[in-house]
């Protein structure tokens, strides 16, 4: 039997937010996207993340000044790859993007979030790296976390991703582990399986927000 979800949840003038995370691999996308067929809101921090990087976003001259002209494509734009190869295995230099990205990414969630009071919406806020200093940021009433066995993540990215193993494997490796994953989430679906399973899961998941959403409406604050 699935635990109550028991801490008070953020409400905002009728809008409950709900975390949504999981490993690379994962299939949180296919996830997110099943909740929005189901009515969920959806805010994607991936997009915003590439969109307060393009020129004239608050991270496009930070990014810059920090790392050097070499990250600007031909375009103008931030050559995404030339990026990645300056952080990715590089501690500080990820410690200092981060601090320019995630505040920047962080207010433009909020904003977007906040676009939803007065609505009775179920906000999705799809975080691939969500932390837990997120819950209280962005006002989070539970955190999903989708879940699939490492080997089974790394399949998914060599045949559907086309990925090289050796760098797939590093870039699972790099992440937070599936164990501390589970372990701050509030609700966690099961996507180990096929297809079918993964709408099951989906729809008990969605059966729990809504639920949840109705506990805090009416004051309960638990399912």
């Amino acid at each position: 039997m699935t635990p109550a979800i028991s801490r008070a949840p953020g409400i905002l003038c009728g809008v409950l937010a709900v975390g949504l995370t999981g490993g690379i691999g994962a299939g949180k996308s296919t996830v997110a996207d099943l909740l929005v067929e189901h009515g969920a809101r959806l805010i994607d921090a991936d997009l915003i993340a590439r969109q307060v990087v393009a020129p004239g976003g608050p991270a496009y001259r930070p990014l810059i000044d920090r790392f050097g002209p070499g990250i600007v494509a031909g375009d103008g734009t931030i050559d995404r790859p030339a990026l990645a190869a300056l952080t990715f295995g590089h501690p500080d230099a990820l410690a200092d993007l981060n601090a320019i990205t995630h505040p920047a990414i962080g207010a433009e969630m909020a904003a977007q979030r906040d676009a939803f009071v007065g609505t009775d919406a179920i906000v999705v806020l799809d975080i691939p790296l969500l932390r837990p200093e997120h819950r209280q940021s962005l006002d989070l009433a539970a955190v999903v976390v989708v879940d699939t066995p490492t080997e089974v993540a790394l399949a998914r990215l060599v045949q559907q991703r086309g990925m090289a193993e050796a760098d797939a494997r590093a870039r699972i490796e790099s992440q937070l582990d599936r164990a501390a994953r589970r372990e701050g989430a509030d609700l966690v679906i099961d996507n180990a399986g096929d297809d079918k399973l993964l709408r099951s899961e989906v729809n008990r998941i969605w059966d729990r927000l809504v639920a949840l959403h109705r506990g805090v409406q009416d004051g309960s604050g638990t399912t």
